[in-house]
This record gives C-alpha cells, sequence and structure tokens, in this order.
C-alpha cells in the first residue's frame, strides 16, 4: 500500500495537471497529515534523476496536507529549473515528500551530519537549505557549498547555519 503522504502528493499534482486548480484536502487522511502544522519539501525524480523538488522550511499552509497539495504542485509546475510536468511523464515519475523538524542554530560545520540533517545557510535575508541524505553528497563541505551557493552567498562571505531533521516519505 502506498504511503498516504506520497499518495497524496500524487493526487495533487495529477489533479492540477487536469484540472489547473488545487485539489481539496480529501477525507480520510491520518491525524497528523490534517491536525499538525510542518515544512515540507515534495521531490519528484524521473529515471533517478531529479524532476523537481519544491518546500517550505517552515509550514505556511493550515495544515501539513495542504502544505503537500501546495508544495507538490509547486514541485510538478514551479520549480524553475525544470519544465513543467506534462501528462505523458506521469508513470515515469517517483515521487518522496520529506517533513521537515523545526531547525535549530548550530556554531560550526562539526555538528553536521550529511546523512542526519539538512542544512539551511544564511546570509540576511539570503538563504539555502539542502535535504539530509542526498545521492552524491557526501561531506557535509559540499552540503554547506551547495546550500551556500543556492542562497547566493559568496565563498568569502559569513553566513550563519541552521540543521534540521526530516522524516522521508517514500
Amino acid at each position: 500500500m502506498q504511503n498516504p503522504y506520497v499518495r497524496l502528493a500524487i493526487q495533487s499534482y495529477t489533479h492540477y495537471l487536469k484540472t489547473r486548480s488545487p485539489m481539496e484536502v480529501p477525507e480520510g487522511l491520518p491525524e497528523e497529515l490534517i491536525g499538525r502544522r510542518a515544512g515540507a519539501f515534495v521531490t519528484l525524480y524521473k529515471n533517478n534523476r531529479l524532476r523537481g523538488c519544491i518546500g517550505t522550511i517552515s509550514p505556511i499552509q493550515d495544515s501539513l496536507a495542504e502544505e503537500i497539495i501546495m508544495n507538490a504542485i509547486s514541485a510538478a509546475f514551479g520549480d524553475p529549473r525544470f519544465p513543467a510536468v506534462q501528462a505523458d511523464e506521469l508513470d515515469d515519475i517517483v515521487c518522496s515528500v520529506d517533513v521537515l523538524e523545526a531547525p535549530e542554530s548550530i556554531d560550526d560545520m562539526r555538528e553536521l551530519d550529511v546523512k542526519e540533517y539538512g542544512v539551511i545557510v544564511s546570509r540576511g535575508h539570503r538563504r539555502g537549505l539542502l535535504l539530509p541524505n542526498l545521492e552524491g553528497i557526501d561531506t557535509v563541505e559540499e552540503q554547506v557549498d551547495i546550500a551556500r551557493q543556492k542562497a547566493g552567498i559568496g565563498p568569502s562571505e559569513p553566513f550563519t547555519l541552521e540543521r534540521f531533521k526530516v522524516v522521508r516519505h517514500k
């Protein structure tokens, strides 16, 4: 049986592709999707390659279910790195949903572990995030450097670090 978080994300972008409007929160979801608020990332893969990834560090919507619905639509149709998902791709897309725990400030990269923690690199209003346990990211230095680049923070600019854990649903 398919994970309810992943099923919700797939239903969301499939519904949006057909109707061009977000779906309502369906009945019968687990309580943690309805009664909880959290940041969440929806990641799409096609042929084992990234096809879209959008999320929120902190919750914006009224429930985790709504957060997943909106982020799934954004991952499929609003990730600026990729063209919008097309109907003929749906069967080839694999989806995962990462639910973020609250970030915590850290003072040193030695407090990170690429397998266990995601990272947020910040300087002023610029922020870059990288999820934990991503294929091809093997060192903390790589993880922080990618997040720094995503934030548009130069290599010689100072920055602050936060770490967070996720629960990954596949």
